[in-house]
């Protein structure tokens, strides 16, 4: 063995152990009569001891050790004249007697520190290194548990671990597939899936009441902070279960998650929220609700009034910043440069101060009395001292940005708190959205979700209206997950796919095989998906998933550290019988 301990595993009551240690040197202190070389392991750092005056070869060498360098030491465990209290390991140190350089190392591109002057990049390109650091050692360790505790959770409720397929057949619902030149078919193709919905439904028709996999999902759609081209996701399904039955099932798993490696109880059961009012308050369908600020619609006592920007508008919307009437005049210029960048789209924006003098002032005093932005203050409950932020415009476009401003708000305000987390479902979605540009509806969720009971009469009157009977767990503002009770009878499914345009040839030839399972005794059944590194991240309280990852793509969809995708040497796209256009 290369070691006998790791280097966060010593104690105090260690003294007096011969051992042998083994990893990388974080650092060397030369103190002239002495040496001190930090080493480190992914377990922590212990501090070896070279005395120049008991063996002088010995602590030379020592001092000839570059940051990095992986070393074996041997000696006996003491203890330190100057305690740290900061490791675990800060009251004893190994007196050397012997060290073996096992590999020299090159001077690292940034410092591996828990602080480190290394960009994104530049840690990416070097990832193997990156992970050496402790901070993303801590968050592959949180990966690591949430991985094991969902598995014990999963397993003590009966559910079974069964894989599915990576290769699998191209479908056209949802984002763009990844696909797989198949050099045994020529000219033909398999796709990566982005989830294993219909595997796992006919996995329900086969029997396996309860199934779960932890699996790698792909998706070829334009990336974030928290997307990845490659995304792990816990997936389950169920048979015999109605709605209430799966998010009890699932709320329990959030639950002990939280409670074994947070040490976090959420007390009672989590709250629960319609998609319509969601939308409505908060202009999401994934709302943090960590801090108030619900939308409140002004259209009945803001229009009419000869404002015409609030006159032509849709509809006009308020939020109430609590305590920030002494907002400046710069700060509020800063807010309406927020909402009109691009990516948000609105054309300006509009306040009233409630003043704690109990005057209102008003970027729209021209065209509303002071009783006027009363009535405002009195329907948004706006105290004195409070700000009022209001847009207008095409209803959901409004919502959605006023959705930006209130994250915006409540992070600038420091309401969005880490260290706080505020679970809620949304159900009831649409079954259908609209497209314009292709002119037919489209699946909300998926195509293999059901509707619900009640609303199935209106495929043939009022296919808009109709919803499903689908689910999302939310929390912080990030949607953890979502599942729906799926279509189980051939009939319905036909018939959701004639809403969504397909042709039945169209629908046989992507989905016949679960179509013709759906012969064979389908039980109902449901299930959900929760996005692994989306949890993991929140647990953490970090807002990307990239450090939650051990080799994660850029924001380009690029691998930097293998350099990943290259293109195909001439000799391979040969045989594949591709000819790739320049």
């Amino acid at each position: 063995m290369y070691r006998s301990h790791n280097c966060g595993e010593l104690r105090i009551s260690d003294i007096n152990k011969e051992v042998t240690l083994a990893g990388w040197v974080q650092k060397s202190r030369d103190l002239g009569g002495m040496t001190f070389v930090d080493l480190r392991d992914r377990y922590g750092i212990t501090q070896l001891a070279f005395n120049l005056e008991v063996n002088e070869e010995l602590c030379l060498k020592a001092r000839k050790l570059g940051r990095e360098f992986v070393v074996q030491a041997k000696g006996k465990v003491i203890e330190r004249s100057s305690k740290n209290k900061n490791i675990p390991t800060g009251e004893i140190e190994i007196e050397v007697t012997e060290l073996t350089v096992l590999n020299a190392a090159k001077t690292p591109p940034f410092t591996i520190e828990d602080e480190t002057d290394g960009g994104d990049e530049l840690r990416m390109q070097y990832r193997y290194l990156d992970i050496r650091r402790n901070p993303v050692i801590e968050k592959l360790k949180l990966r690591n548990r949430v991985a094991l505790e969902t598995r014990k959770y999963l397993d003590t409720n009966n559910f079974m671990d069964v894989e599915t397929p990576f290769l699998i057949k191209s479908t056209p619902e949802g984002a763009r597939d990844f696909v797989v030149p198949s050099r045994m078919n020529e000219g033909q193709f398999y796709a990566l899936p982005q989830s294993p919905q219909t595997f796992k439904q006919l996995l329900m028709v086969s029997g396996i009441d309860r199934y779960y996999q932890i699996t790698k999902c792909f998706r070829d759609e334009d990336l974030r902070a928290d997307r990845q081209p490659e995304f792990t996701q816990i997936d389950c399904e169920m048979s015999f279960v109605e709605q209430e039955d799966i998010l009890n099932t699932f709320e329990g798993l959030i639950k002990h998650l939280f409670r074994t490696i947070k040490g976090i109880d959420f007390e009672g059961d989590f709250p629960r929220m319609t998609y319509a009012e969601a939308m409505e308050k908060y202009g999401s369908d994934k709302p943090d609700i960590r801090f108030g600020m619900e939308f409140t619609e002004l259209s009945d006592i803001a229009k009419g009034k000869g404002f015409p920007v609030f006159d032509n508008a849709e509809t006009v919307i308020a939020i109430n910043a609590k305590g920030c009437s002494e907002y400046t005049r710069k700060q509020l210029d800063a807010l309406t440069e927020f909402v009109k960048r691009p990516q948000i789209g609105a054309t300006g924006l509009i306040y009233a101060k409630f003043n704690t003098d109990g005057t209102v002032k008003s970027s729209v005093d021209k065209f509303f009395t002071e009783e006027d932005l009363k009535q405002w203050g009195s329907k948004t409950a706006a105290e004195a001292g409070d700000l009022l932020l209001v847009l207008c415009g095409n209803t959901d476009k409004v919502r959605k940005q006023m959705n930006e401003l209130r994250l915006h708000l409540g992070t600038e305000l420091g309401l969005r708190k880490p260290d706080d987390f505020k679970p809620l479902w949304v159900l009831d979605f649409p079954l259908l959205e609209w497209d314009e540009e292709s002119g037919r509806y489209h699946a909300m969720h998926h195509p293999f979700t059901s509707p619900k009971k009640e609303d199935i009469h209106l495929i043939a009157t009022d296919p808009g209206k109709i919803r499903a009977n689908a689910y999302d767990l939310a929390m912080n503002g990030v949607e953890l997950g979502g599942g729906s009770i799926r279509i189980h009878d051939r009939e319905l499914q036909a018939k959701m796919f004639e809403l969504l345009g397909f042709t039945k040839e169209e629908a046989i030839s992507q989905f016949g095989f679960l179509m013709n399972a759906f012969e064979y005794g389908a039980p109902p059944h449901g299930g959900l998906a929760f996005g692994l590194d989306r949890l993991v991240a929140t647990m953490g309280g970090s807002d990307s998933i990239r450090d939650y990852i051990a080799f994660p793509k850029n924001n380009s969809g690029r691998d930097v550290m293998i350099d990943a995708p290259a293109p195909l040497a001439e000799a391979q796209l040969k045989e594949l019988n591709i000819n790739v256009l320049k």
